[in-house]
């Protein structure tokens, strides 16, 4: 068992693992930083398996740290991405109202986007069809202009190649194990000791974080996420679609997403999963974990928590790809349904549950002390607004140790 001493130990190589490590180096380039990851490589979860929307920040009310993340975030990845001439595909959002009753949310959110200081504009069914001619709406739609798409996966392995490059060390294959006494954390082959342990291990971050005596109040609700790519010759889209979302829960709907090469896809679903890495069958099955997840789901099934089982129910509906690709299809004038043809690689949402309401967490949660810090709740729009998110982890929780947020 080897022994290794560092300044900072970061648990997880996703997106906000390799924000904060690369935060960390641009301050303290003299500082040792190690990343442990317990898969092969950086982005093998979320991190990698998101739509690569970066969004513009107007879904998010003005008070929570979402809107200014988010905001700012897509300003920043932008820019990383030209510096690094990385792939980035320009194709701005469009949110489509089917009724008058969805208008009221629409206009909420243009004036949750002006409040933001978000680029957002309301336009017309005829200025929508000089931006996007195939999408229909009711009367207006919210045009995003900022609104881009990139190749998660791409941004991740260049951030990693970054880090290498400056001396950051990342191990991979090094899954954490228990914390031991002290600062000190144990893997498969190694212990490590720190100054400042930061957890931001993901579909984990609540048990890591319980055995530094946080998330005594969270668990994390894994939800599943898939998209169906349209595998025609034409390219019938040309601006991610959205419809008008439930403000009142974290989902955006089913929605037009354009790549970063041009494949439209539609989704996500967000199927509650039965274990944390529930991609696929029983891959990565887990029977305290389907134990845990399925005593909390029972529970909101029977109360009904923000509408749970209404959720559960309209999404195991979308299994039938007739329905699915129907619930898109309403957004635009026409397109050839059978081409969506070919579902996309799953991903798993690793939503926060506060106990104590029985509500999903919609904002970012950290806790933390003088010795470790736990990124508890950081879902979509993480990715976006990760850049800006790890400058005010380490300003509040690595310089300035607050508490909770």
């Amino acid at each position: 068992m080897h022994h290794l001493e560092t300044d900072y130990l970061i648990i997880g190589a996703g997106i906000i693992g390799l924000a904060i490590a690369r935060e960390l180096n641009a301050r303290h380039p003299e500082a040792k930083i190690t990343i442990i990851e317990k898969e092969p490589d950086v982005a093998c979860h979320s991190s990698g398996r998101n739509s690569g929307v970066l969004h513009a920040g107007f879904y998010y009310t003005a008070d929570s740290l979402k809107a200014k993340f988010t905001r700012e975030g897509n300003a920043l990845m932008q820019k990383y991405c030209c510096d690094n001439h990385l792939r980035i595909n320009k194709c701005q959002k469009v949110v489509v109202a089917q009724n008058e009753e969805e208008l009221h949310s629409l206009y909420e959110l243009e004036q949750r986007g002006k409040a933001n200081g978000v680029d957002v504009k309301m336009v017309t069914a005829k200025e929508l069809a000089e931006i996007e001619p195939n999408a229909v709406t009711c009367e207006y739609a919210l045009w995003s202009p900022t609104t881009a798409t990139v190749d998660p996966v791409e941004v991740n392995r260049c951030i990693k190649d970054e880090l290498i490059r400056k001396g950051v060390v990342i191990l991979f294959n090094t899954p954490y194990r228990k914390r031991m006494e002290g600062n000190t954390v144990k893997t498969a082959e190694h212990t490590f000791s720190a100054k400042k342990i930061i957890n931001t291990a993901g579909l984990y971050a609540d048990k890591i974080a319980k055995d530094f005596g946080f998330s005594k109040h969270y668990t994390i609700i894994p939800f599943k996420g898939i998209y169906l790519k349209y595998k025609g010759n034409d390219q019938p889209i040309h601006t991610n679609i959205y419809p008008v979302p439930n403000l009142k829960n974290p989902f955006l709907g089913v929605h037009y997403t354009i790549t970063v090469d041009d494949v439209v896809k539609i989704g996500p679903t967000s199927i509650p999963a039965f274990w944390r890495e529930n991609y696929k069958g029983l891959s990565n099955f887990n029977l305290n974990e389907l134990s845990q997840v399925l005593g909390w789901e029972a529970v909101l099934f029977l109360c009904n928590s923000f509408g749970f089982r209404d959720l559960a129910f309209e999404e195991i509906k979308k299994y039938n790809r007739r329905h699915f690709v129907g619930l898109a299809a309403k957004m635009v004038k026409s397109i050839t349904t059978s081409h969506f043809n070919e579902w996309s690689k799953p991903g798993i949402r690793a939503q926060l549950l506060d106990v104590r309401t029985k509500q999903l967490v919609m904002d970012f949660v950290v806790e933390g002390d003088g010795d470790s810090v736990h990124v508890l709740n950081a879902v979509s729009p993480a990715f976006t607004g990760s850049m800006p998110f790890a400058k005010w982890v380490t300003d509040h929780y690595i310089v300035n140790c607050t508490g909770s947020v």
